[in-house]
């Protein structure tokens, strides 16, 4: 493809998928098409994103190659049919995990009845040799084309596209018991091929509920205020600017802003906060959040998939195309196993002239499950992770957490509140403490630097008059510059007013631990301010889970001072570098990747932005409503809670060993059943009983994750 072509990106909703074959086979179809740049089926979203051509491919042509490998993409009619019964399809699940308990036992019943019954009953007792001299073949044989079609019927499709699936071998055995006149025993391959069909179908649901679920939080309708009358409408007819009322108990269904009414608002959806927030004229609120104890009338922001909580259900829905390397290793492995699977029963054959003992090789190799045995962990844990307010972007990005050996902190709206205060005003050449204060809101007016802002709450507190300022400059990482009066003032730190820098005062106040704010007038120094900025509560003993944790390596990054570094991490018990410009940050953190190690940057979003894409994972603070953050970071913390640090770095551990469990469990089951298949000790009945277990051990071993709680794993 021509690198000049403007590749465009369109998502795709395809039904019919129920396992990671399924994703694979529409991935390749898809791929193949001329003008496709590159896709990625999510099998939970139950769709794919395609980046392509326009000019070369058009959807048609997509749906016609989804069509061609076996699946169907859904009308627009139907997909909105669909996502209105979302809520519908969750409330019906909403026994959790009792419900799914019961339902594994229950299959697991169902297989070893059936096990026992056929096995014993039939095998045993020779049922299976009366039924061939009763049954004539042709009947037989019919039988197991009719109960085997729908999967012969894929298998012939991907012959087509000259691709192999697990179920080729499978149903080779199936001929090979066939050729033999074993017609009985073909049929029981058939059999519990569809019931592994069944599983791997229900293990996929599984992971894929916890889209649903999210989806299921969100209305469909808003009541909207339009001509002094209110109507309920459908979301996709609400507009940026309308105005929306929402009543005690409702689910708010739009970002906005309250422009009338006081209420309480849960807003767990969003930040995972369990403490309802009390919210009034001026608040920000979210969709997918109830408002309680009050009515609101908010001003829409966004709506859809623009909301907050839209773009979080994207990157849920999303994070599946972000592999973990362990995936992708299971995925090439894929590649060698059905091969390998083939040589193995050509060998048998050759060695034992069985075509029985061969049959059982090519029918209880079980490559579905190996490739379900890191997406199932990674989706129980980015979709549980989603409800408690940790916004994790793929499966790669929990890999790498649990190997991380480096932690980056930034200090101000990180560690600390983000919200200084000022406690100190020190005039240097004649003015009072009020004219600095009013000549400093000036040329911090347009400044977004909590210190500006400050800086501005201590003008207001003693109700000065702030004076115009022109010419605003912002110099990232020193302060900011602008006219007032006639006069070019400078507010900043020791790099943007040298001339103050060597006062005793300022010694004094940073040996204090406070942040300074140097001024000058015409380049001559002016006055001295000082806030303080406070320590977030959790953070010390989330700093000592850390290091509990054997992450020994934490450093603060800060752009302020010696004195103030020093102080806050002598508070915390770990290293630190001051006086940091942004890109100083970027420089430290490859500098630790230049020694090979695992770099995990935690800052607030916004400045830190460079920093936080550079590292291994970036994880940002408190970055609901924030569209730099969620787009900057690996990991978003939608509220500003240190304690889902650690959290953080237990699920991520727990999910790998999660993930290692499955891939031992899933390697030794199949050496295990094809040496047994291999030597005649496992016959083709119990091959294929044996074929659909896997997927069962896979999806109760996973379903874990979603159980998991806070502190769990410690």
């Amino acid at each position: 493809m021509s690198q000049s072509a403007t590749l465009e990106t369109v998502e795709v909703p395809i039904s019919g998928m129920d396992c990671a074959g399924c994703a694979k086979g529409v991935q390749q179809a898809l791929a193949a098409c001329p003008g496709v740049a590159s896709a990625d089926v999510l099998l939970a979203a139950e769709k794919a994103v395609v980046r392509l051509d326009p000019a070369r491919v058009d959807r048609d042509a997509i749906r016609r190659a989804v069509e061609g490998a076996g699946y169907r993409v859904p009308e627009p009619a139907s997909a909105a049919r669909k996502e209105t019964t979302v809520a519908g399809e969750s409330a019906a699940s909403a026994a959790g995990a009792r419900g799914f308990t019961r339902a594994v036992l229950g299959l697991f019943a169902v297989v070893a009845a059936a096990t026992l019954l056929i096995v014993v009953v039939g095998e045993w007792l020779g049922l299976f040799a009366r039924l061939t001299e009763r049954i004539p073949f042709p009947i037989g044989a019919a039988v197991v084309a009719a109960l085997g079609y729908p999967v012969f019927r894929n298998v012939a499709r991907a012959a087509r596209r000259r691709q192999v699936v697990s179920h080729t071998l499978m149903s080779v055995g199936v001929l090979a018991a066939l050729a033999v006149g074993q017609w009985p025993t073909a049929a029981i391959v058939v059999f519990f091929m569809r019931v592994g069909d069944f599983a791997e179908g229900f293990t996929t649901e599984r992971g894929r509920r916890a889209v649903k679920d999210l989806l299921a939080l969100s209305p469909q309708t808003a009541r909207v205020e339009r001509g002094g009358r209110e109507e309920e409408v459908p979301i996709a007819r609400v507009l940026p600017g309308d105005l929306v009322v929402v009543r005690p108990g409702e689910t708010i269904p739009v970002d906005g802003e309250i422009v009338a009414g006081r209420a309480t608002v849960d807003q767990a959806t969003i930040t995972g906060e369990s403490v309802p927030v009390e919210v009034g004229p001026g608040t920000p609120v979210f969709a997918a959040t109830r408002a309680t104890l009050g009515s609101l009338r908010l001003r829409v922001t966004r709506v859809g998939a623009e909301t907050t909580f839209g773009r979080v259900v994207k990157q849920v829905e999303q994070a599946e195309a972000n592999r973990a390397d362990v995936q992708r290793l299971a995925d090439r492995f894929s590649g060698y196993f059905l091969p390998t699977v083939g040589a193995i029963a050509a060998l048998t054959f050759l060695l034992s002239r069985d075509p029985l003992a061969t049959a059982a090789v090519l029918v209880v190799a079980c490559s579905c499950s190996l490739a379900l045995a890191t997406p199932m962990a990674m989706l129980a844990s980015i979709g549980a992770g989603a409800k408690r307010g940790l916004l994790i972007k793929g499966g790669k990005h929990l890999e790498t957490l649990a190997r991380a050996d480096v932690v980056l902190l930034d200090k101000t709206g990180t560690l600390t509140l983000g919200r200084p205060a000022v406690t100190d005003v020190i005039p240097l050449n004649g003015l009072s403490a009020d004219e600095v204060l009013s000549l400093a809101a000036a040329v911090e007016r347009d400044s977004e630097h909590p210190l500006a802002e400050a800086v501005r709450a201590a003008a207001g507190e003693r109700r000065l008059t702030v004076p115009p300022a022109e010419g605003f400059a912002a110099i990232p990482g020193q302060g900011v510059r602008a006219r007032v009066g006639g006069a070019v003032v400078t507010a900043g730190n020791r790099r943007l007013v040298p001339g103050a820098a060597g006062l005793p005062q300022v010694a004094a106040l940073e040996a204090a631990g406070k942040t300074t704010l140097l001024m000058a007038r015409d380049g001559e120094p002016t006055a001295i301010i000082a806030a303080t900025d406070t320590l977030r509560p959790e953070v010390p003993a989330a700093i000592a889970e850390l290091k509990a944790l054997g992450l020994h390596r934490i450093e603060l990054l800060t752009g302020d001072n010696e004195r103030t570094g020093a102080a806050v991490a002598a508070r915390l018990g770990i290293s630190y570098r001051a006086n940091l410009l942004p890109e100083d940050k970027i420089a430290v953190v490859k500098e630790y990747q230049a020694q090979k190690r695992t770099v995990v940057m935690i800052g607030d979003g916004v400045n830190d932005a460079p920093a936080l894409a550079q590292a291994d994972v970036g994880i940002a603070m408190g970055a609901a409503g924030s569209d730099i953050a969620i787009e900057a970071a690996h990991v978003a913390l939608m509220r500003d809670d240190w304690t889902l640090v650690p959290e953080l770095f237990r699920i991520a551990r727990r999910t790998m060993g999660v993930v290692k469990v499955n891939i031992g469990f899933t390697a030794a089951y199949n050496v295990v059943g094809l040496t047994l298949a291999a030597f005649g000790v496992l016959p083709p009945i119990l091959a294929a009983a044996a074929q659909s277990l896997p997927d069962l051990g896979i999806l109760a071993n996973s379903a874990r994750l979603l159980r998991q709680r806070a502190g769990a794993g410690r």
